[in-house]
């Protein structure tokens, strides 16, 4: 593996930090206390080419490898605090890109992917329900065939970008006795007649990304809106599954980073006992400790992404670096919010939401659990 990037990588990852340490950051307090879309940041990200890394240039995409996408996200959570604004543009590519450009049809390709990469167009993913979370596939929303039509009933919960999304992608069960061979996925657009969205939803963390339920009711869909086959939901699920585990995190190892450098700053400049608090060894091994977690965590991350170029399975490789980015994302926060002492709880230092942002990482895309339950299947256990 050569992770060494060429001047055009180059180039790339420092425009898009450039970007994100500039104007993603204005108005971040404000924003995170009132659970507020940043939509202009939206756009920029995509105007940057964000959205369309991985999506070939005839669609609107810069056709970026996997290594290269990963590098350019990792930029933009190192420059961008807002880390609710990074996660709808994750959960938009991997959720819904993504499916799309692997299971649709070429009038699917070319109708919605150039507009998702330009951010015209905000998509949402709808699978968990209230019933179902990790059993993902105990689904009650049903899709009934009605002519050149799919009538959906039900209700979707944990929809992240669910309230400003233009299209969704819904999964739901076309023939409940086949049990998870029966269900299918649909993309269904916002004014469609008997889909409603909830207001807003209250979150501890990543509260700058919005996060509602969706409910059909006798919902119609056109059957040229069914993406891939019926009965394929599972399949197509478990691949935008492995490709999110395996990248939506590349921002938290630029975060981490960010806050092992800050952490590096304010001990070498706050002093205690008449000397600076890097001194202590208590201290320094927490640092040190944290610089290891991100080395380690971006070790997982590139070998999953270079192992997805060379056109590898990464199904066990994307639920590790889930699981330990995740976790080590975590706990390199709360590091620094034990460096940081009291200032380290209040609001103003941000560093506190640098904790409530990464404590949902340990439960979306799969929980911690789900990961190691995953993982240990893949060794045989």
């Amino acid at each position: 593996m050569d992770f060494g990037w060429t001047k055009e990588q180059k180039d790339l990852r420092s425009g898009i930090e450039e970007l994100a340490k500039g104007e993603l950051n204005e108005g971040l307090l404000e924003r995170d206390v009132k659970g507020e879309f940043n939509h202009k940041g939206w756009l920029q990200c995509a105007e940057a080419g964000v959205h369309g890394l991985p999506i070939p240039g005839e669609y609107g995409g810069l056709e970026q490898d996997t290594q290269t996408t990963v590098g350019v996200l990792e930029r933009l959570g190192y420059g961008c605090r807002d880390n609710g604004l990074v996660f709808s543009i994750n959960a938009h590519m991997w959720t819904l890109s993504i499916p799309i450009l692997h299971f649709g049809t070429e009038e699917q390709k070319k109708k919605y992917l150039p507009k998702l990469c330009s951010g015209e167009l905000i998509g949402g993913n709808a699978m968990s329900e209230p019933s179902s979370g990790s059993d993902a596939y105990a689904l009650t929303t049903t899709a009934r065939k009605d002519g050149d039509h799919y009538v959906l009933n039900g209700n979707k919960t944990f929809v992240s970008n669910g309230s400003v999304a233009d299209i969704a992608l819904v999964y739901a069960t076309s023939d409940p006795e086949k049990g998870p061979a029966g269900i299918s996925a649909f993309l269904v657009e916002k004014g469609t007649p008997g889909f409603e969205t909830a207001g807003h939803v209250e979150k501890m963390g990543i509260r700058t990304s919005p996060m509602s339920d969706l409910f059909f009711d006798d919902c119609r869909v056109p059957a040229e809106n069914r993406l891939s086959s019926e009965g394929d939901g599972v399949s197509l699920f478990t691949h935008s599954m492995t490709w999110e585990r395996a990248c939506i995190l590349a921002s938290a190892v630029g975060a981490m980073d960010r806050l092992v450098e800050m952490s590096v700053k304010h001990a070498k400049s706050r002093k205690q006992f008449g000397q600076a608090i890097g001194k202590f060894q208590m201290v320094a091994s927490r640092i040190v400790d944290m610089k290891i977690r991100t080395e380690t965590a971006r070790a997982l991350l590139y070998r999953a992404a270079w192992l997805r170029d060379q056109g590898r399975s990464i199904f066990l490789e994307s639920a590790m670096a889930k699981l330990h980015i995740s976790e080590s994302w975590i706990q390199t926060a709360q590091d620094a919010m034990h460096i940081q002492g009291g200032q380290g709880y209040m609001r103003e230092s941000e560093v506190e939401r640098e904790v409530r942002d990464a404590l949902g990482s340990r439960i979306y895309s799969g929980t911690s659990e789900i990961q190691r339950v995953l993982i240990a299947s893949m060794m045989g256990l």
